[in-house]
């Protein structure tokens, strides 16, 4: 049950973006999005969301500030049916102003939504008077973005789908200092996705690929898990690599068909491959957007910044090590 605490009106907190191994494409309930199968993810440290809620009853509706400018539109209704579930469980009747900041492109398949609805999700709670476990707040943050439920926890993550709204919620598997991995991301394309993860989850069951790959998902969840806790590089490379190219292969199959990728993101696939042959410790992972996640051992991060800095295309390169969970802040 939610426990309430007493009313604080106004909170602020942190999340991080995750960055996913085993990957959520599709829903089994859309609305509630319970997800069509677990997954598994690392927060990534340096990449944050601040968000700010500030229930007043002069408001007349919600307001949403992103990166200093007044949003309104599907942006704005998003988060207002999100503070309507907020408002529900807390029976309150107030109207919120929320400002949230990114220190990282947001809509570019850097998982922006899903450091949102995790910030979003503690600082509302907060400022509602509401006092909820983790578990509790990782189920409500499934609600805005079924990717924001893994960055509640800290670390290397699992989403463990469930039966029913209570029990979906993401847990943290391994803290974020069990392992010395990088996620060194290649920037090639900032412009914001013209179609969003959302309706892209509702087009997966298009696809006559999805159910295989729905159905193969607890072994592949299970040698990522084992990777993990085992420090196993060599196996994570291959099965992480292997459920991205599924999840876009079901992308490219959907009716109508969706295309994250650009040459550049197949260019840097074939590099990272051609430079684990030569014994790099590297592989790569595309969530839905052109960017390339390249993870890397730390005892390899010199080497790999050294070659992508040869390559002009890359408009950025951002180096994320595992980050912790989502927090309040003063």
């Amino acid at each position: 049950m939610f426990k309430k605490s007493s009313p604080a009106s106004v909170a602020t907190a942190m999340a991080h973006p995750n960055i996913a191994f085993i990957k959520y494409w599709g829903n089994r309930d859309d609305e509630l999005r319970l997800p069509a199968n677990g997954s598994i993810s690392m927060n990534l440290e340096g990449l944050t969301t601040r968000t700010t809620v500030r229930f007043d009853p002069k408001l007349k509706n919600d307001t949403l500030i992103l990166n200093k400018k007044l949003q309104g539109g599907n942006a704005l209704q998003r988060v207002s049916a999100f503070m309507d579930i907020v408002r529900q469980k807390a029976n309150l009747k107030l109207f919120a102003e929320i400002v949230t900041e990114n220190n990282f492109p947001a809509g570019s398949g850097l998982a922006s939504s899903a450091a949102a609805f995790a910030a979003l999700s503690l600082a509302a709670t907060k400022a509602a008077g509401l006092n909820l476990s983790r578990q509790e707040l990782s189920a409500l943050a499934r609600r805005g973005s079924g990717s924001a439920c893994r960055s509640i926890p800290a670390g290397f993550v699992e989403w463990l789908p469930g039966s029913e709204d209570e029990d979906s919620y993401a847990i943290s598997i391994a803290p974020p200092n069990h392992w010395e991995l990088v996620d060194c991301i290649a920037v090639v394309e900032t412009d914001h996705k013209s179609v969003g993860s959302t309706e892209g989850h509702r087009l997966a069951a298009t696809s006559p690929i999805q159910a295989a790959r729905v159905e193969d998902a607890p072994r592949r969840l299970d040698i990522c898990r084992r990777a993990i806790l085992q420090k196993d590089f060599d196996t994570l490379a291959q099965i992480v690599e292997l459920d991205s190219n599924l999840m876009h292969a079901v992308m490219m199959t959907s009716s109508p068909p969706l295309f994250y990728w650009n040459p550049l993101s197949i260019d840097l696939m074939k590099r990272v491959q051609s430079w684990r042959n030569e014994g790099l410790p590297v592989c790569y992972t595309l969530d839905a957007g052109p960017n390339v996640h390249i993870l890397c051992l730390n005892e390899a991060l010199s080497e790999l910044k050294f070659r992508l800095h040869q390559i002009p295309a890359i408009e950025q390169i951002l180096i994320c090590r595992p980050g912790g969970p989502a927090t309040l802040l003063e």
